[in-house]
């Protein structure tokens, strides 16, 4: 494995790998830090700091969903890590955790990379999103859930995706996580980005930033990659995880972002 040291900070299981300038990287559903893991191993020239999100991987839950709380999570976790001013790497549920950071403390990144997330007011959540945020339903969907499905929706969402990867993110899958999940998309109605997404927009415009998209993602349409502001690269041959598709060409692009 890439990462080399871990830790448990406050409730927060995070890894860690090289040394240098410090990347924050903020993993989605239904990952772990491990996500990050082929990204990590080819940008040893950097200190790349990975925790689990909250109720996910050996994290504990949350203690609110709204994006003030998301913000503040994070901006405990780096105080308690130390952390003054850092680059942050950012995909899916992880990216409204980062871009809710970067709106309120902007002053504090040094750059931000956004990969395949939303945080626009004009999103209309995608099919399993919706069988999340409906009540029963939801828990319905979890305990019907198996290997198979799981590896299959992952593998859709990006089809070059190792299946090695598929088959290690569905042992994490704990109680915890699934009822993290749930909370979590229920409490991400479009709307409560009204107002986040123009703030952010102010911040992207003097931070440097790029957007790294999958154009296959099935889940959220390419369109959403010019709602962050920053200059916009297209995987076209990538889904939703392109960090697992093209993890070379997603770390040069964030080497490159980053150096000095």
């Amino acid at each position: 494995m890439p990462f080399t040291r871990s830790e448990t900070v406050a409730g927060v299981h995070v890894a860690e790998a090289g040394s240098g300038p410090p990347i924050v990287f903020l993993h989605g559903n239904p990952d772990t830090h491990d996500v990050w893991g082929s990204t990590v191993a080819r940008l040893g020239a950097f200190r790349c700091i990975a925790p689990d999100l909250p109720g996910f991987g050996e994290s504990a839950p949350a203690e609110g969903h709204t994006l003030e709380h998301q913000s503040a999570w994070v901006a405990q976790l780096v105080d308690r890590l130390k952390l003054d001013r850092f680059h942050v790497v950012c995909h899916d549920v992880g990216g409204v955790y980062g871009c809710a950071f970067a709106t309120e403390h902007g002053d504090r990144l040094q750059s931000l990379t956004i990969s395949n997330t939303v945080f626009s007011p004009d999103y209309t959540w995608h099919f399993w999103a919706r069988v999340w945020r409906t009540r029963w339903l939801g828990e319905l969907s979890q305990k019907v859930l198996n290997r198979r499905l799981f590896v299959r929706e992952l593998r859709r969402g990006s089809p070059r995706m190792p299946r090695a990867y598929a088959e290690q993110a569905y042992t994490k899958l704990n109680r915890t996580m699934m009822s993290e999940v749930l909370r979590w998309y229920r409490a991400m109605n479009p709307e409560v980005w009204r107002g986040w997404t123009e703030r952010l927009r102010e911040v992207t415009a003097r931070v440097p930033t790029q957007v790294l998209w999958g154009d296959l993602d099935p889940f959220i349409p390419k369109v959403q990659a010019d709602r962050f502001g920053g200059e916009v690269h297209h995987f076209e041959d990538c889904g939703h995880w392109a960090m697992l598709e093209e993890p070379e060409r997603f770390a040069t692009q964030i080497a490159r972002l980053a150096s000095p």
